[in-house]
């Protein structure tokens, strides 16, 4: 039996996913491929047929869903991730008001598409476009996210390119979220309900 929170807890899934990764890269200098790969990929996926085929499956939201699962659990250990995705809902709130930056996003996007095809979404070069086009768009607006981590790897420019891209991932999946009629009402009034929709994914 299908919930209507299904596919909303795959989007919050993806932007837990992204600004893990996000964390990690900044407190490590490295992501986790496997888990920043599908987020990546998302951003080039405009049309799906499903929430989970935007991520390539349920499966590769793993790492997203067992984040959430501790967030709505009240278990989770990193007090930085719900301010940074709370940030983002915000500024993906701000991003869908203006017109000239949707339109100035998506056709970055898509003139990286074929260079991500070509190599991979992980690939430095599509991390540097991505990191860029989020840097040139999406970074000017209101609230700026603001990443804390290791100051030895923040000053690295491919670090901070990959950060980029992943919160360019994560701006996406909450596009996606409110897309599939997520709220943040929801954190309060359904909290359950969003629990027992990710267990079901995680099964």
């Amino acid at each position: 039996m299908t919930s209507p929170y299904d596919d909303r807890v795959l989007a919050l899934a993806g932007l837990a996913q992204a600004l893990q990764q996000v964390r990690r890269i900044a407190e490590t200098g490295q992501s986790e491929t496997g888990a920043a790969r599908p987020v990546l990929d998302s951003v080039f996926r405009i049309d799906a047929d499903s929430t989970a085929q935007i991520y390539g499956g349920v499966r590769t939201l793993e790492p997203g869903l067992r984040v959430l699962a501790d967030y709505l659990g009240s278990r989770g250990d990193d007090p930085m991730l719900p301010r940074l995705a709370w940030a983002t809902i915000q500024l993906e709130r701000r991003f869908t008001g203006e017109p000239n930056t949707l339109a100035a996003v998506a056709n970055g996007i898509a003139a990286i598409a074929p260079q991500a095809e070509e190599h991979d979404s992980t690939h430095p070069e599509v991390l540097a476009a991505l990191g860029g086009l989020y840097a040139d768009t999406i970074s000017h607006l209101r609230p700026r996210i603001m990443v804390q981590g290791n100051p030895h790897y923040l000053g690295q420019p491919g670090v901070v390119s990959e950060i980029r891209a992943l919160l360019l991932a994560a701006v996406r999946s909450a596009l996606l979220w409110r897309q599939v009629g997520g709220h943040p009402w929801q954190f309060l009034l359904a909290r359950r309900a969003m629990l027992e929709a990710v267990g079901g994914q995680l099964r």
